[in-house]
């Protein structure tokens, strides 16, 4: 059901919340200061691909609460707008809810991506 879920997410606008985060990604990596943060971006785009059975766990320190802080200025609110937008845009359906709420994990994620990590869920 995982591997359905997520190629109709690529199809509804997965996609485009993924070439969002790589878009993030490859302007941060133009500096080098920015290099960390867009290596950051690219691995967290691989939620955006297929987040059907993974989680997010939210565990951070000090300089994740400063990089958060800068993230949310220059990237992190832009990319939490169009998810959230887009969430609320399929939530209009019965079946669109799942991919909705799926677009607002994102949209938190971006909100604070730093200190967050992505696990898979297990099968039961």
């Amino acid at each position: 059901m995982r591997i359905l879920g997520n190629i109709l997410w690529i199809i509804f606008g997965g996609l485009f919340s993924a070439l969002g985060w790589i878009l993030a990604g490859c302007l941060w990596c133009i500096t080098i200061v920015g290099i960390p943060i867009g290596l950051q971006c690219f691995k967290l785009s691989s939620i955006s691909f297929n987040p059907f059975g993974k989680e997010i766990i939210y565990d951070g320190g000090t300089v994740s609460v400063l990089v958060n802080v800068l993230w949310f200025i220059l990237s992190g609110l832009e990319l939490a707008i169009g998810n959230a937008v887009m969430g609320c845009i399929l939530c209009v359906t019965i079946v669109g809810i799942p991919f909705g709420m799926q677009f607002f994990k994102i949209a938190r994620l971006s909100l604070a991506p730093f200190g967050a990590t992505v696990v898979r869920t297990e099968i039961l």
